[in-house]
């Protein structure tokens, strides 16, 4: 029997509401969310509204400023896109390079990652972490590529793209593609096929690119 979906908080609702105005441009980037004033167009407290921008915060969507109050993150499309194209260029090449020393150790590093992560995708929780995670993952797999300055350059770029791919995984069925693609890329590496994970890894960082673009494009 198919499990229902909880019902939204206020306060998830306020976040959605407010999510949709951001990705819309409705709410431009750097623009201030006085709480009161959210709180009286919605006919709410100000309590889930709060609430609702630290949720928004974790999304990377919402800035919260100990002096300013909230303002909207400026979001780039041309910018993230840059950065994501140089992240397929570099990890379809990690790939293919620490698969030819790579042991069932990476892979099981890897996989208990991957368990975790999966796990709080599932679950919708703790949302600051899923880059991280994501970040973790991918690290295992590459770990006996021996690229310790590629990978410095790499961790640059997932740390800019950190609430871009936040905003992508929130969006329609991305979890769960997502998921079904890290544990494919886990399968390939155990068979050893080089060829199909770096094509895997291609198109998996090409569709966080396609993604953004139907969610940011005008």
């Amino acid at each position: 029997m198919a499990q229902l979906k909880p019902t939204p908080t206020l306060a998830q609702s306020v976040a959605a509401h407010l999510r949709e105005q951001i990705l819309k441009r409705e709410i431009v980037g750097g623009e201030p969310l006085r709480q009161e004033a959210i709180a009286n167009s919605l006919g709410t407290s100000i309590i889930p509204v709060r609430e609702a921008l630290r949720q928004l915060e974790a999304e990377g969507l919402v800035e919260l400023h100990t002096h300013r109050g909230a303002v909207a993150t400026r979001l780039s499309l041309e910018q993230a896109l840059e950065w994501i194209c140089l992240r397929r260029l570099i990890e379809t090449d990690l790939i293919g390079r620490a698969m030819d020393n790579m042991r069932e150790e990476h892979i099981a590093k890897a996989e208990k990652i991957l368990g975790e992560f999966d796990e709080n995708l599932d679950l919708g929780r703790n949302i600051h972490r899923w880059t991280g995670y994501n970040w973790k993952f991918h690290c295992a797999l590459y770990e006996a590529a021996d690229r310790p300055e590629t990978m410095k350059v790499l961790a640059s770029l997932h740390k800019k793209c950190d609430r871009y791919i936040r905003l992508q995984l929130l969006s329609g069925d991305h979890i769960a593609r997502a998921e079904r693609e890290h544990a494919q890329l886990i399968e390939l590496c155990r068979k050893r096929d080089k060829r199909a994970a770096k094509a895997l890894m291609r198109r998996h960082i090409a569709g966080v690119e396609q993604d953004l673009t139907e969610q940011l494009g005008t």
